[in-house]
């Protein structure tokens, strides 16, 4: 394993907080007044030997998959890395999108992949464009990772891109993964997770940007049942499992989500305004100073030349975490 670095998240814990934070990404974070039952779920004891069953089964049961599908980790992040862990090895190369969240960058780096990027381009309002991965894509390619909505612009991939890359990436036996952990906070236009539309693709998501509960650290991916059982034997040498405390109050998050949804539309409007488009040729083209309308992103990138999103209304004061 090679010590690898991510600028942005040492930047994000050292940085000096301001009265009024806009550098946050997450949503406001919950009480356990938010949560019904939560006190009364609150038990040290427990066992959860592939992940917490009742959680497994919530997370199975909100995305109509089978529970041997579902793979629990500690926040996307934590299912990001050990999905780097359990598909990549010493020398392997990992194609990734450029701007990027710099976590996902060195969670390859740190299991000894070689990392290269295709580029999601401002002119082409960040859109991901399926004839330059495939141009990307070499021999030693094991792995493809994206962001849907695209962190740091906040743009949605076209299901036609998505279903392009399924085939291309099918057809060379690789596997895509696509780190969704905003998907939940789209406000029109949503998709379901790509890992239901093909098996090339692992999905990984959580509960914290969306709903307010980045301290719960629950996160999953979802994959086939193959991809699923190695990230599961991933997490047997990293962290074994979650809390117990924390994976019992998920599974009450879950019976909770329309009502903490309903809790994060409230500070939502503000954000649905589009922003004013940076060319006159592209309509569709994302500011790079703002959010795009249907979604909210975190405000990171790869370099520091990369467009940097402002923050929505649904940010925190606290760390960016996924």
């Amino acid at each position: 394993m090679a010590f690898a670095r991510a600028p942005y998240m040492e930047w994000a814990r050292s940085r000096p907080r301001p009265d009024v934070d806009l550098a946050g990404s997450n949503l406001l974070a919950c009480t356990l007044d938010d949560l019904p039952g939560a006190r009364e779920a609150v038990r040290l004891e427990g066992e959860s030997p592939d992940g917490y069953p009742p959680l497994v089964e919530a997370i199975a049961n909100r995305y109509a998959v089978s529970t041997d599908r579902v793979a629990t980790a500690g926040g996307c992040s934590g299912a990001n890395f050990l999905t780097c862990a359990a598909l990549l090895g010493v020398g392997d190369e990992v194609l990734i999108e450029h701007p990027a969240y710099d976590p996902l960058i060195a969670a390859a780096k740190m299991v000894g992949a070689q990392v290269t990027f295709f580029e999601r381009r401002f002119e082409e309002g960040y859109a991901v464009n399926p004839d330059r991965v495939a141009a990307a894509l070499t021999s030693r390619t094991r792995l493809v990772i994206l962001s849907n909505p695209h962190n740091p612009s906040g743009v949605l991939a076209s299901e036609d891109s998505l279903e392009e890359i399924a085939r291309v990436a099918g057809a060379a036996g690789i596997h895509v993964l696509v780190d969704e952990v905003y998907l939940d906070a789209v406000l029109e236009g949503g998709q379901a997770p790509a890992a239901t539309r093909s098996a090339v693709f692992i999905s990984t998501s959580s509960l914290t940007k969306a709903y307010g509960l980045a301290a719960l650290r629950c996160g999953w991916a979802l994959a086939s049942r193959q991809i699923a059982q190695r990230i599961r034997r991933a997490r047997d040498v990293v962290d074994v499992w979650s809390p117990m405390p924390s994976d019992r109050l998920s599974v009450i998050a879950f019976r909770n989500l329309d009502r903490l949804d309903a809790r994060a539309h409230e500070v939502l409007p503000t954000d649905a305004t589009p922003a004013p488009s940076p060319t006159a040729s592209s309509r569709s083209i994302v500011s790079p100073l703002s959010p795009a309308p249907s979604s909210t992103p975190r405000p990171t990138s790869a370099s520091p030349s990369a467009a940097r999103p402002k923050n929505s209304a649904r940010a925190s004061t606290r760390s960016p975490v996924a």
